[in-house]
């Protein structure tokens, strides 16, 4: 008889629904945060420079995080395709992170030094040019477009906020370090940067 009084009594049910997803959340994520494994960089780890870090704003505005997705999953048939499995350690610099689920393109988890930087450029200029069956739409404006670097400092300070080790050189010298460059080459560096972590340690 008792349940029939939480039934019936909506906001008493709300209640303690959410106090059971309160419990059950708690017990899964508050262990995660006193565990290295999540919450340490992996060895040999960089923090973006200044031109990859606005190189991955590029790619968050542009969409491709919306197609791509950067998390290889512990299975055979992932790993032989795009190599190392993801971890935790390769993302606690990453505001907001980008693992994704989503695959209309193939995962960028470890697409880093696999292409030269030519062929990331004609790729994202025209990716028929190179994959003649893709149906990634192009990005030719990248090539004109200079990098904005209006907010490149605040950017770096806002991130060692958040616990990534950019030192105050790092900030000082941001905007002369993209100086002149473009936004084709601000994503490329990105590009070019990922999952080269895992990918060195090995």
């Amino acid at each position: 008889m008792k349940h029939e009084v939480i039934e019936k009594n909506v906001f008493l049910l709300v209640l303690l629904m959410v106090f059971a997803v309160s419990i059950g959340g708690l017990t899964q994520i508050v262990p995660l945060f006193f565990q290295d494994v999540t919450n340490k960089p992996v060895e040999g780890m960089k923090p973006y420079t200044a031109l990859q870090l606005e190189g991955r704003d590029i790619y968050i505005r542009e969409g491709c995080v919306q197609c791509h997705s950067q998390m290889i999953r512990p299975f055979r048939a992932e790993t032989e395709r795009y190599g190392h499995y993801s971890v935790a350690g390769e993302s606690v610099w990453d505001h907001p992170f980008l693992w994704g689920s989503k695959r209309t393109g193939p995962d960028l988890a470890r697409v880093g030094g696999r292409y030269s930087d030519d062929w990331h450029r004609a790729h994202l200029y025209n990716p028929r040019n190179v994959v003649p069956e893709s149906k990634m739409p192009a990005y030719p404006w990248l090539v004109a477009n200079p990098v904005d670097s209006s907010h490149t400092q605040t950017k770096l300070r806002t991130m060692r906020t958040l616990g990534v080790p950019y030192t105050d050189a790092d900030i000082s010298g941001a905007v002369e370090s993209i100086k002149g460059k473009t936004e084709m080459d601000a994503l490329v560096a990105y590009l070019q940067v990922l999952g080269t972590a895992i990918k060195n340690k090995r």
